[in-house]
């Protein structure tokens, strides 16, 4: 099973719904809009099995110093199979020269899958939101 990596936005708001979904997020519940936000991004690189959309991972700079990674998913069915590496690998390879690349972690599992691909866990900074309904 081969994987096709490419920084073409042609997804469709379905195949987008559909990869979300596989990994629960409620971005997924929103499809029109995750494809509008995604083509807004300054970088979105996505890993096809054929005509699936297997993989994706966004990031929005600062175009000098700071990188934040959004999204990254890889549908559960394709995990362990090292498409979430080679997506991380790309955008630390595009985001080289910034002096940050941030990503979020919300669970310990994620905090340990960064860490093995070279993030650091920075002790006392915290992830503060608002959600809007």
């Amino acid at each position: 099973m081969d994987i096709v990596y490419t920084d073409r936005r042609d997804y469709t708001p379905a195949q987008l719904q559909s990869l979300f979904r596989s990994v629960d997020w409620i971005s997924a519940d929103y499809p029109e809009r995750l494809k509008k936000a995604l083509d807004h991004c300054e970088t979105v690189y996505t890993a096809w099995c054929g005509e699936k959309l297997v993989g994706l991972i966004n990031a929005i700079d600062d175009s000098e110093l700071t990188a934040y990674v959004h999204y990254l998913c890889v549908d559960p069915r394709f995990q362990a199979q090292g498409i979430g590496r080679e997506l991380l690998r790309r955008i630390r390879e595009k985001y080289r020269d910034y002096l940050y690349i941030i990503l979020i972690a919300e669970n310990e599992p994620l905090i340990k899958y960064y860490r093995q691909n070279g993030f650091e866990l920075i002790e006392g900074r915290y992830v503060i939101e608002q959600v809007n309904p």
